[in-house]
């Protein structure tokens, strides 16, 4: 034997109040909803009727508990309407022809009025429909689904809906004049019907304005000004800019707000969007793309579909299309921001680079859309990639602060360009320019590629240096450190210690492993073994400079001596290289060398075993 399932009324209304509807408040949005869809009902028949929604508060003398009045002149409701779409749930008066006609209406659920019973005990329908010579019906539900239906004693005049409403306590602050007021404007503000209040001594339409972007300014900065006020309004802070959005599929219009500040590119960002200019949502997270996070939007869809709680859209074909279409107005303004106002451009990725840059990795099309005009600090001054590219074929980077420090200045003085790519996301943005874009060429650079770029000695000049060189390799021979001498800018360097990244990494072990206490020095001793370098790290002293070519004509074995191992140091610094023992130790030697044979023409030097 078959049986129908039996519907605890109160646990629906628990479920709608908890966990399908965001707060108790919506009952005023439904019941927009309801009357709007009742008037474009009534248009189908009547394609000249205007329509109209009245609320109306009522308090009374005594202190009792207000009654809500809600009235449309829509299509109302025949007696087997009633029972059929108001006592039964799930069941909408708009689906037999939302097949046909899906857009011309808001609500598809048949749960609307259900959303009344968060607020109140009973509520009462009467309506009178405009097809044929249909009676006044009066319908009176209760939250334990009990409802009664019979004519009404006070028939209406003309066809269409009242709803009354007599506030529970505990929901009592939402039937005050100013709330109602604030809900009816802040859910139907842009609907075309006009919404006529009468609450508290006042009485009057109170959506007079309609959406922003619909309105006919007498200029482009006009229609700016009237846009970004309407966004201070809306979301409580002041933009930098404001963009139109528009998109056939889905029907949807209005405004996206660049934000003056940088959120993080993972944070969503809660927008405020319309259903055929109903307030569906003021946190639809699902409109724009995910790398749209730095902007905020209202927007009014016509075309597409709601969740059952009216809060969101159904994830579907159209609501794809209409997120790329947004999209792509997002990626026109920049490109125009581009060609027309560079400048305010770089301000608005400076503004949000980080999160840009970080969204660029995840996402292609945006990374083309923005690579080119994020700016890169560089060894000749900052620029964007874009101009770096117009001038390089090849771009150059190096991935540590320390090492662009180090090689910047000569680089510059080479005229090489080497981009700073240090700072997060740089090193990967780099590196991912050849896999989006076919003739780019990407080539990490280091200290042991500049002298490359050096000029190189004459005959005479090798001669005259030779045993400079001689002396210094044998000096650096227990460091490991070749010597070589070329001609290079800017003359005040008089050395340049440069190594690649092998012996880099194996520099920093053995500083770790002479630190370190013996099982943690044991541990790192394979670590070091096993770390080389495919180049020796070479010493490159600048024949330009003149400390170097004096030191060339200086024939003390000593005094070279001191000299190399002061200038190998130095440049270990100047590369921003920490010195291990051995070269802390030389250092030491050194500076207490020089002060003594630079008092040896005066006082008795100090014992020079003293100085170990």
């Amino acid at each position: 034997m078959d049986h129908r399932f039996q519907i605890n009324l109160r646990g629906v209304i628990d479920l709608l109040s908890h966990h399908l509807y965001s707060s108790p408040d919506v009952y005023i949005r439904e019941l927009l909803q309801n009357a709007t869809d009742a008037i474009r009902a009534r248009q189908h028949l009547e394609p000249g009727h205007e329509g109209s929604i009245r609320i109306e508060l009522i308090e009374k003398q005594d202190g009792g508990p207000p009654t809500l009045l809600f009235s449309d002149d829509g299509i109302g409701l025949t007696e087997e309407e009633i029972h059929r779409f108001l006592a039964t749930i799930g069941e909408s008066s708009k689906r037999e022809v939302l097949a046909e006609r899906r857009g011309d209406f808001i609500g598809q659920f048949g749960i609307g009025l259900l959303s009344c019973f968060m607020v109140c005990d009973e509520v009462l329908v009467v309506t009178r429909s405009a097809q044929g010579g249909s009676p006044t019906m009066e319908w009176r539900g209760r939250h334990d689904g009990i409802y009664t239906v019979r004519p009404s004693g006070h028939p209406l005049e003309r066809p269409g809906t009242q709803v009354f409403l007599v506030a529970r306590p505990d929901a009592a602050s939402l039937f005050t004049p100013q709330r109602v007021r604030e809900l009816a404007l802040h859910y139907g503000g842009l609907l075309p019907f006009p919404i006529h209040l009468t609450a508290g001594g006042y009485s009057g339409r109170i959506n007079t304005e309609g959406a922003p972007w619909r309105r006919t300014y007498g200029s482009a900065s006009e229609r700016r000004a009237a846009l970004l006020a309407y966004g201070r309004d809306v979301f409580g802070m002041t933009f930098i800019d404001c963009i139109p959005l528009k998109s056939e599929a889905g029907d949807v219009e209005g405004v996206a707000f660049v934000l003056p500040f940088s959120p993080h590119y993972n944070a969503k960002q809660k927008h405020r969007v319309y259903l055929k200019n109903m307030l569906l949502s003021e946190s639809a997270e699902n409109l724009l793309p995910e790398w749209a996070f730095f902007v905020k939007c209202v927007v009014n869809a016509n075309d597409l579909r709601p969740t059952a709680s009216r809060e969101s859209f159904y994830e579907n074909d159209t609501l794809t299309r209409a997120r790329t279409a947004l999209g792509q107005a997002l990626r026109r303004y920049l490109v125009e921001l581009a060609k027309d106002d560079p400048r305010a451009l770089q301000g608005l990725i400076q503004l949000h680079a980080l999160s840009m840059k970080a969204l660029a990795l995840d996402d292609d099309d945006f990374y083309r859309l923005i690579i080119g005009w994020l700016p890169f600090e560089t060894s000749l001054g900052a620029m964007t990639l874009a101009d770096y590219r117009q001038t390089s074929s090849q771009v150059r980077y190096v991935s540590s602060l320390d090492e662009f420090r180090q090689v910047s200045r000569v680089a510059a003085a080479q005229g090489l360009c080497v981009l700073n790519a240090a700072y997060v996301y740089d090193t990967d943005l780099l590196e991912k320019l050849p896999r989006v874009f076919q003739d780019a060429q990407v080539e990490r650079f280091s200290a042991s590629d500049l002298p490359q770029s050096f000029d190189e000695l004459t005959l005479d000049e090798r001669e005259a240096v030779f045993p400079l060189r001689k002396r210094a390799e044998e000096v650096l021979q227990p460091f490991g450190c070749g010597v070589v001498v070329k001609k290079f800018r800017p003359k005040e360097v008089p050395t340049l210690y440069s190594s690649d990244t092998g012996n880099a990494f194996r520099r920093d072990a053995e500083r770790a492993r002479e630190e370190s206490d013996d099982l943690y020095a044991s541990m790192l001793e394979g670590v070091v073994s096993g770390a080389s370098g495919n180049e020796q790290p070479l010493l490159t002293f600048n024949f330009h400079n003149p400390v170097v070519r004096r030191l060339a004509a200086v024939t003390d074995p000593h005094l070279i001596k001191l000299s190399v191992e002061m200038l190998y140091v130095q440049a270990l610094l100047l590369g921003h290289r920490p010195l291990n023992a051995r070269e802390m130790l030389l250092l030491n030697q050194g500076l207490l060398g020089l002060i003594a044979s630079r008092l040896e023409g005066g006082e008795e030097p100090p014992d020079r075993g003293g100085m170990h």
